[in-house]
C-alpha cells in the first residue's frame, strides 16, 4: 500500500475595493498581493490557492461578479479537480483592533450608507425565498478549530455571529448558498485597518488562515 496522499483543497479568495468611509481597503492590497507572496513562501502539499478576486463594495449591483468567478472556477474544477472547494472572503472591520472569523450570515441587507453603486437597502431580505429577515445560514467550515489553530500561530484573533448587515453580510450569505448548491465550502473573515494591523503582518495571517481552512475543513 502507498503512503496517504495530502487531501486535496482549493482555497478561492475574495477582497473588497473602498467604500465611504474607508478610502483604503486593505482586503483589496492583500488579496492583489496573495498569489506572489504565496509563490515565495509556499503552502502546503495539497493546498493550492484559486482565484483572488476584488469585488466592487456592492451588494445587488456586485453581485454579478461574484456570480461569474463562482461559475467560472466550478466549471473549470468539475472537470480537473476531486478535492474540496473552499469560497474565503475578506472584509474589513475598520473599528477592530483584532481578526475576526464570522460563523454566519443573515439574511437581511440593511445598509447603513448606499454601496458604491449607490444602493441602500433597509430591512430587505437578501434572499427572499430563504423566508424572512431572521434566516440565518452558517458555514461548513470548523470556525472553532481555524481560530485555535490562528491562536497558537500567535494572532489575536476572535470569533463573530455577527458580520453586520452591509455588503460583507450580503455576499457572504450568497457564497454560504452557492457553496450549499454546488458542495462548497464558504467562509468569511474580517480583517482590521492597515493602522491597526499592518500589511506584512495581514499577510502572514492571511497564509496561516489558508493553511488553518485547509487543515480543518
Amino acid at each position: 500500500m502507498g503512503s496517504l496522499q495530502p487531501k486535496s483543497v482549493t482555497i478561492h479568495v475574495t477582497g473588497f475595493k473602498k467604500f465611504h468611509g474607508v478610502a483604503q481597503n486593505p482586503t483589496e492590497t492583500t488579496v492583489n498581493s496573495l498569489k506572489d507572496y504565496v509563490e515565495k513562501r509556499g503552502l502546503p502539499a495539497g493546498l493550492t490557492l484559486g482565484s483572488c478576486t476584488v469585488l466592487e463594495t456592492a451588494g445587488e449591483g456586485g453581485l454579478p461578479t461574484l456570480l461569474k468567478v463562482i461559475e467560472s472556477e466550478s466549471s473549470s474544477e468539475n472537470s480537473s479537480n476531486n478535492g474540496q472547494v473552499i469560497w474565503l472572503h475578506l472584509g474589513v472591520n475598520s473599528g477592530s483592533t483584532k481578526f475576526a472569523i464570522e460563523r454566519l450570515a443573515v439574511n437581511e441587507a440593511t445598509f447603513r450608507c448606499a454601496d458604491e453603486l449607490g444602493w441602500q437597502p433597509q430591512r430587505l431580505p437578501i434572499v427572499p425565498e430563504d423566508g424572512g429577515i431572521n434566516q440565518a445560514r452558517k458555514t461548513c467550515c470548523s470556525a472553532e478549530a481555524i481560530l485555535e489553530f490562528l491562536k497558537k500561530k500567535g494572532f489575536e484573533v476572535t470569533m463573530s455571529d455577527d458580520a453586520g448587515r452591509f455588503v460583507c453580510n450580503y455576499v457572504y450569505y450568497h457564497s454560504l448558498r452557492f457553496a450549499e448548491q454546488k458542495g462548497h465550502k464558504s467562509i468569511f473573515v474580517h480583517v482590521p485597518t492597515f493602522n491597526r494591523v499592518n500589511q506584512e503582518t495581514q499577510m502572514e495571517f492571511l497564509v496561516a488562515l489558508l493553511e488553518a481552512i485547509a487543515s480543518t475543513c
